[in-house]
């Protein structure tokens, strides 16, 4: 599942970092944003870019198709 497939205030946890662009993925990296980190979706531009999510105590915004290179899967809460 792709980040930018979530719906505001569901709740998400980070399957794997696919390879890409290296410095953005030790960008994210270096966020917290490691396998098996929960996150939630607190809020999406009107027109879909970008979207913010709350991730160990603080907002990260983050572009749609730089975020694709995370795999997520929803979590039932």
């Amino acid at each position: 599942m792709q980040l930018s497939e979530m719906k505001m205030g569901s709740k998400g946890r980070i399957i794997n970092i696919q390879s890409g662009e290296s410095l953005y993925r030790h960008r994210l990296i270096s966020m917290g944003l490691l396998p098996g980190t929960e996150f939630i979706i607190s809020r999406i531009a009107p027109l879909g870019d970008p979207i913010e999510i709350t991730v160990r105590g603080f907002a990260l915004s983050l572009r749609k198709n730089e975020a694709n290179i995370l795999k997520i899967e929803q979590v039932i809460a």
